[in-house]
């Protein structure tokens, strides 16, 4: 008896695992500002990655004669946390570049259609050679920030190329960055690209298990990146998106 009622229980969990499957995400035109926050920021393939520095939330004497920190002298204290968020996304799954593009249509209220049909374009093309996964970042402290963004711009192919992977968790085998491109003017972040393939094979598969994607930045590797994506759950429309 108790072995038909898990049995049974089972296939009412794949049935309604399959029912939530096949609804999957509304057509992206119809997305809001929070659902596409939501697929940029929270979901197969967009995560947040939120460091506290807890190291100036107390008052540290600066004056002569007491504790001289020489930062805080020339820059002052915060007394406060300070929080950072770092936003990485596979850029060159469509999800992604559909929440930036529905974002940037909300914004703009009612686009051209020059520029919407630009913007579907830049949404609905499908990624061949590549896997771009960005960088971009918020603080709640300008200095902390810019720190931050000192290091992504002043990073290169040739520095970085041994402290950028992706690491997939069924084997462990790693793939190491391809190219680096540095944050420009369009606020998408700095750019990670590893090639698609590695062996003549798709480096993702279903079968993957997680993707790890890690990344050390700035002179000394003091800003590390380092977040977990469940392959299955990157499938869209009956296809991997990465």
């Amino acid at each position: 008896m108790f072995k038909q009622m898990t049995i049974a229980l089972t296939l009412v969990c794949a049935l309604v695992g399959g029912t939530a499957a096949q609804k999957q995400m509304k057509a992206w035109a119809e997305w809001s500002k929070k659902d596409a926050e939501k697929v940029l920021n929270s979901s197969p393939w967009g995560q947040t990655q939120v460091e506290t520095d807890t190291t100036e939330m107390f008052f540290v004497e600066t004056k002569r004669g007491g504790f001289n920190d020489p930062a805080r002298a020339q820059e002052g204290a915060t007394n406060q946390e300070v929080h950072t968020k770092y936003f990485v996304r596979f850029f060159s799954a469509r999800p992604i570049r559909q929440a930036l593009a529905r974002s940037m249509m909300l914004d703009m209220n009612e686009a051209e259609p020059q520029i919407a049909e630009r913007l579907k374009q830049f949404a609905e093309l499908k990624a061949s050679d590549s896997i771009i996964v960005t960088v971009w970042f918020s603080s709640t402290d300008q200095r902390a920030g810019n720190r931050v963004l000192q290091a992504l711009s002043q990073g290169e192919t040739s520095t970085l190329k041994n402290d950028a992977y992706l690491e997939r968790t069924s084997d462990g085998k790693r793939l190491f960055l391809h190219e680096y491109v540095k944050p420009g003017k369009d606020g998408f972040g700095a750019r990670f690209i590893f090639l698609r393939n590695a062996d003549g094979q798709p480096f993702l598969t279903a079968d993957s298990g997680e993707v790890r994607f890690h990344a050390e930045l700035g002179t000394n590797k003091e800003f590390k990146v380092d977040r977990r994506f469940r392959v299955a759950d990157m499938m869209y429309e009956g296809a991997l998106e990465y």
